[in-house]
C-alpha cells in the first residue's frame, strides 16, 4: 500500500485537486475535515464502494492513519488505486472546512 505523509499531501492539494476520501465518524468530521473531502465512515465503505472509480487514485485519511489504511487495503484488494496519509488529522497542518 502507498504511504503519504500529511506534508506530502498538503503539497499535493497546492497542484493538484486529490480524491481524499474521509473515512472518519460522523462526530469527528463535524469537528473539520479536508476541504473538499468525502466523507465515507469506514463501516460503510464496502456498501458504497459504487461511489467510486477504479480509473482514480484515492487518499484515504482518519484521525491517526489506522482507520484509513484498513480502509485502503479493503479496497485495494477490489482493484482501487489507493494511498493511505500516514499520521491522519491528528497531524494535519492544513486547511480545514
Amino acid at each position: 500500500m502507498k504511504e503519504l505523509s500529511t506534508k506530502e499531501v498538503q503539497e499535493l492539494l497546492k497542484n493538484d485537486e486529490p480524491n481524499i476520501i474521509d473515512v472518519r465518524e460522523d462526530d469527528e468530521v463535524a469537528a473539520g475535515m479536508i476541504p473538499d473531502a468525502k466523507h465515507i465512515p469506514l463501516g460503510s465503505i464496502e456498501s458504497r464502494m459504487d461511489e467510486l472509480d477504479k480509473s482514480k487514485e484515492y487518499i484515504m485519511v482518519c484521525r491517526s492513519g489506522g482507520r484509513s489504511g484498513r480502509a485502503a487495503r479493503i479496497l485495494e484488494n477490489q482493484g482501487f488505486k489507493v494511498i493511505n496519509m500516514t499520521g491522519g488529522m491528528m497531524a494535519w497542518e492544513g486547511e480545514v472546512k
